[in-house]
This record gives structure tokens, C-alpha cells and sequence, in this order.
């Protein structure tokens, strides 16, 4: 069943690519841009596809602010 899952996911792909990629042939920064979120989408589709694991960025941004926050509290309390 995976399979034809992850065969569906590259062919809409396939087809967002070929509609999309000659209207923006004349703009290379736009065609480079639209090709990487293009490929980022579906190979992120195919993880969650097989049920793997994808990291929340939330976290990420959490553990940056967090001592910053920590830092702020104890400063003006």
C-alpha cells in the first residue's frame, strides 16, 4: 500500500511541476525557490506517508527562547 501512496504523492508532484515550471523559466530566483519548497513538500508528504518521524519546529524555536525568557523573568521580576 505504501507504494501507491508515495506513487500518488510523485505524480501530483509531477503534475504541479509541469503546469507550473515553464511560467517560471524567465525568473531563475522564483524557478529555484518554487522547485526547492516543490521537493521539500513531497519528500516531507512521503515521511508522514510512511508514518515516520518529523520534527516539530516549534521546538526548536522554544529552545532558543527559552533562556531568553528565563533571563527576562528574572531580570525585571
Amino acid at each position: 500500500m505504501g507504494i501507491w501512496v508515495i506513487a500518488g504523492i510523485l505524480a501530483a508532484t509531477g503534475i504541479c511541476a509541469v503546469y507550473e515550471i515553464p511560467s517560471l523559466a524567465t525568473n531563475k530566483k522564483d524557478l529555484w525557490v518554487f522547485c526547492f519548497l516543490l521537493l521539500a513538500g513531497s519528500a516531507l508528504s512521503i515521511v508522514a506517508a510512511l508514518h515516520g518521524h518529523i520534527a516539530n519546529p516549534l521546538n526548536w524555536i522554544a529552545a532558543i527562547y527559552k533562556p531568553l525568557g528565563y533571563w527576562m523573568q528574572s531580570y525585571f521580576t
